[in-house]
Formats: C-alpha cells, structure tokens, sequence
C-alpha cells in the first residue's frame, strides 16, 4: 500500500490552505499549475463519494465516467477512451497515441473499486469525503482513489501541456481488482503487448513517525502470491446430549492449531535481500539487527524470532498463512455435522499454491481434515527484472520532488493486478509516490486517510515518470 510525508515537501496553495497554513508560505511547483493541484483533490473526493463496493448499487461505472470527463476536458478525444461494463462493475481504457506505431505502449495500471466499508463503525462516513488536519478521510483515500485522480491529473496536465509521447501511453483501471480480478484479467490480455506496466496501486515513501520527514521511498517489482485454501470436517454428527469422541468442531480446531503455530521456511530473493539491507537503515535498533542478520543468514534463529513478532516484517521473510474464516454446526442443540475454516496464504515468490498446499495437508497431518484450493481472481507470478531504464527513470522522477530521499526496490506482501501482466511475461512495477507514517495506514481498516500534501509532488511525479519512460 501507499506511505506518505511532510508538510514541508508540499508546498502548494490548495494544500496549504487545507493544513492551516498560510498561503504564502506555499510556493507553487515548477511545471504544475496550482488548478491542477485543486483538480487532483476535486476528482479523488468526487471518486471516494461514489460507492464502488462490489455488489448491489456498486458504482464503479461512475467513477470511470469520473475519470473520462476529466480527460476529455484536457483535450483527450471521446473514443480514445473506453468504459466497458462487466457484471456489476466496469473496466476503463484510456489510449493516448504516440509518434511511433512500431513502440510497444506504456501502460498506466490502477483500480476504481474499493473494500466495502460500514458507516456504523467509522468516525466519518467513509463515502463522505473530508479533508481534516491535514488528511482526506474516506475509504479509498490511501488505495487507491487519490492515485487514481494524480495520474488522471498528470495525463491531463501533459496534454495540456503539448506533450508528444513516443510510444502509446495506455492508461487502464480494473473494477474488481479487491475481489474477483475478473476484469484485471482482462485488461492484462487484451493489453499483453505492452512494452511494461507502471501500476499505481502500490510502492510508496515512509515518513519518520517523530519528525514527519521523509526516510525512504520504495517501489516494487515482484508480490506474493494471494491463496485461499479451504479446510473441511464432516461428521455424521447428532444430538447434543449424546456427545462422540469424534466432533467436526474440535477436529477442525486441532487442525487450526496446528496451522497457527507453523511456520513455513524463511527465504531470501534479490529483491528482499536488497531490501531489508536498505531498510535497515531507517528501523528501530532491535529490528534492524534483524534484518541484517537475516541477510547474512536466512537461517539465523534470532533473526527470524523478531522478524516474525513484527506483523510490519513477518510477510518479508517467506510464505504466510493464517485462519481468517470459521463456519460450523448447523443447530445450537446439536453435533456439527460440518466443520470449514478458510486459511489464507501469501505464498513467496517461486512456490506454487499446490505446494502450499501440501505442506499444509502434512502440518495438519490428520486425513478427516480436506483441504482445497479455493482461490479465486488469483496467479502465482516470478519477480519482474530490475530494469535500469526503469530503476532510472523512478528515481529521477522521485528525486525531482524529493531530493536526496534513499530509494530502493522491494517486493510487496499483498496482490495486486501486477500478477496478471507479469504472467503473461510483462514487466509490472508499482510506483505510487505517497509518503506517510506506518501508523497512518488504514488501508483496507477503518477510518482509511491519506496526507494532502502528497498532491502537488505526486502529480509532477508522475508527470516527470510517464513522460520519461513514454519516450
């Protein structure tokens, strides 16, 4: 997900008003118009007030017609962009033709749908949006809604602007991306020739929870890969008052047990290895001693122990699975006839679900429990190369509004539509530039905000990284 930073990076009007700073303090930036700025900020709220939760009422459809308007208002033409209806949502495809037919587009990935989210349990309605203390709230506002209207921003700020790209600038967003991927699947074939994949869901700076200054800024080139696996217990089972030796429930709850206290072997690829040693540099002494002494040794008893008590690190170090679901016994009063649990798994780049899979059937180790393979809107994918007209083009672009800020390149724990391209052998790199503290990322939780001072520095950024790597 995205991370965000200080308020002394920003420096542009509309942001600055939002903080209760004054506005001369703001100096605009250099090749940005403060309207595009307001722009940014207007479509993100436009898009979170519309409800993009799969199911009844879903408007992702408005969202992408949200985003059409914007384009064609900066001098896009009406059919070079596509809003396509699938089940309850919809899938978008905006082509900016570039010189050279012959160049392999660059494709711009995001999603419009969102987690659904229950008014009751937040502080704000989360399909109100509101700018408060410096952060737009709202679900969505961090993954990935204000990206979304950046990049939007930027491509309408480049046309604006007279630019010329090279090679076809392709600009996709998916409309289930947060369950089924049944429309990320298909955008990932019908743009499987693309030369690479900027996917704007995903990368991200750190700010110092202290100071609020920026410490580092990651993207990423390989995920893991999203499983779910279906424990199963069935019991001819019977009256409540007549107990049996063999319940569905307690057999079931052995299982999980024995699941919960597994842990699969820690690993190490290019990309992690490169990571940790870098991050290092910006965590608490404890686990940065970790971290270190995982990359010398991935076998490092010690190591791994802490790595693994920190939820923020226990996904860096290898395969994770837990319970996240439990359904059993049909009536009050009598033995459950069935016993399921749902085991989630973010399996490590290399490994297959299948494999998974086994291993946990020998963890389990009792043939009453069935275990299936129940995933849905899910690929198991390597890593992408570390490209160096990539890794130079990001960092130029980072650099341009963050100067001196350390970047490196990483891999995320949680999917995305990355998957889908790089399993059909496209590159796909996740590229977001928001910065915020660990403690600020709701993510997918209740109260989800982002910081407002992203805006202005995310939009040249983009604009710098999709000109650039267009050419």
């Amino acid at each position: 997900m995205t991370r965000g930073m200080s308020m002394a990076a920003a420096g542009v009007m509309i942001v600055a008003a939002a903080m209760g700073v004054p506005a001369s303090a703001a100096a605009p930036q250099p090749g940005l118009r403060p309207q595009a700025e307001a722009q940014a900020l207007d479509l993100a709220k436009k898009a979170i007030a519309l409800r993009s939760v799969t199911g009844q009422g879903n408007q992702t459809g408005q969202v992408a017609a949200l985003f059409k308007q914007a384009l064609v208002d900066s001098g896009f033409p009406a059919d070079a962009i596509t809003i396509t209806p699938v089940d309850d949502t919809a899938y978008f495809i905006a082509r900016w033709k570039g010189l050279d037919a012959k160049l392999k587009p660059l494709v711009i990935s995001g999603h419009m749908d969102v987690v659904a989210a229950n008014p009751k349990d937040w502080q704000r309605d989360p399909f109100t949006p509101l700018v408060e203390n410096g952060y737009l709230f709202g679900r969505g506002a961090s993954d990935m809604k204000l990206d979304g209207a950046m990049a939007v921003t930027a491509l309408a700020e480049l046309k604006r602007q007279g630019f010329a790209p090279r090679r076809d600038i392709v600009l996709e967003f998916s409309g289930d991306e947060e369950t089924a991927m049944k429309t990320s699947a298909i955008l990932a074939d019908q743009l499987k020739n693309a030369e690479l994949v900027l996917n704007i869901d995903g990368g991200g700076g750190m700010l110092d929870a202290d100071t609020g200054k920026p410490l580092y800024w990651v993207w990423t080139a390989a995920e893991k890969t999203y499983a779910d696996f279906e424990l199963s217990v069935t019991n001819p089972g019977g009256h409540s008052s007549a107990p049996r030796a063999v319940n569905a429930i307690y057999q079931l709850s052995a299982a999980l047990t024995k699941v919960g206290n597994y842990q699969f072997k820690p690993e190490l690829n290019a990309i992690t290895r490169a990571s940790l040693a870098s991050a290092a540099r910006y965590e608490e002494p404890k686990t940065a001693a970790a971290m270190r002494a995982f990359v010398a040794d991935p076998a490092d008893r010690t190591a791994i122990a802490t790595l693994t008590a920190n939820p923020a690190t226990v996904g860096r170090i290898g395969t994770t699975c837990v319970a996240t679901m439990v359904d059993a016994g049909h009536a009050q009063n009598a033995l459950p006839q069935r016993a399921t649990a749902n085991i989630n798994c973010r399996i490590f780049p290399g490994h297959k679900p299948a494999d998974i899979m086994a291993e946990l059937a020998r963890v389990i180790g009792d043939p009453a429990v069935k275990i299936r393979d129940v995933s849905e809107g899910s690929v198991a994918t390597d890593a992408s190369p570390l490209r160096p007209d990539v890794s130079a083009a990001v960092e130029r672009a980072l650099h341009q509004v963050y100067p001196g800020v350390p970047v490196f390149p990483g891999q995320a724990s949680g999917a995305s539509d990355s998957m889908w391209y790089r399993a059909k052998g496209i590159p796909s790199y996740s590229i977001s530039p928001i910065f915020m503290k660990d403690a600020d990322d709701f993510s997918h939780g209740l109260n989800e905000r982002v910081p407002v001072f992203n805006i202005a520095p995310g939009v040249r950024y983009y604009m710098t990284l999709f000109s650039n790597l267009s050419q």
